[in-house]
């Protein structure tokens, strides 16, 4: 770069009248030398950019959360189901805020008929890359289905459905839920509260 800029310095200031004709800088020439200078400036500030700066075509740091996040289909969730195949209802990947990728999982038995409970689940990477469950955030036992599930921020929200007794018929469930989870102190603690008419 510095050979460039002393070659442009020592054509500008030497003038005309010692160059020969056919030597004499023409407007191509120019936007050569030009050209070749932004390239070199291009090329210095990639290699060192300033800070805060994102330097386009870079690779990343490593995978984002989203593509590093277990696949909720491979693992084996703690339902049991019999004869019944694991129905995934949820799910989505995140990053809930320690850096490591994580998928929220919410799954239920796929019987024949009925309304079945749904449980909701953290995954982690295992070995093998098999997902293991890091973490029980609804049990099936608790007999709620799952209408939405979805990340805020650090937080994991559902709606969940049930039931206030068994002779509630199972088609019209009468309990309405707003669930969220949060991380504190390493551990996960529930909150919840009744929507508005509105809202359920």
């Amino acid at each position: 770069m510095e050979a460039a800029v002393e070659t442009a310095r020592t054509m500008t200031t030497s003038g005309a009248g010692g160059i020969p004709a056919h030597a004499r800088p023409g407007v191509r020439h120019w936007a050569l030398v030009a050209a070749g200078c932004l390239a070199l400036v291009g090329g210095a500030l990639a290699a060192t950019p300033a800070t805060g700066t994102v330097t386009a075509g870079r690779p990343a740091a490593g995978p984002t959360p989203t593509a590093a996040a277990p696949d909720p289909a491979a693992a084996e969730l703690p339902l049991d189901c019999g004869p019944f195949p694991v129905a995934v209802g949820a799910s989505f990947p995140a990053d809930l805020g320690d850096h490591h990728p994580v998928t929220v999982v919410a799954a239920h038995c796929a019987a024949d008929n009925g309304t079945p409970p749904d449980g909701v689940w953290l995954l982690g990477p295992g070995q093998g890359g098999r997902p293991v469950v890091l973490e029980t955030l609804l049990r099936p036992d608790e007999n709620l289905t799952v209408t939405r599930l979805a990340p805020a921020g650090g937080y994991v929200t559902a709606h969940v459905q049930g039931y206030s007794d068994d002779e509630v018929p199972r088609c019209c469930p009468d309990v309405s839920k707003d669930l969220n989870w949060v991380r504190k102190d390493g551990r996960w603690t529930r909150g919840e509260s009744v929507p508005s008419a509105a809202q359920a």
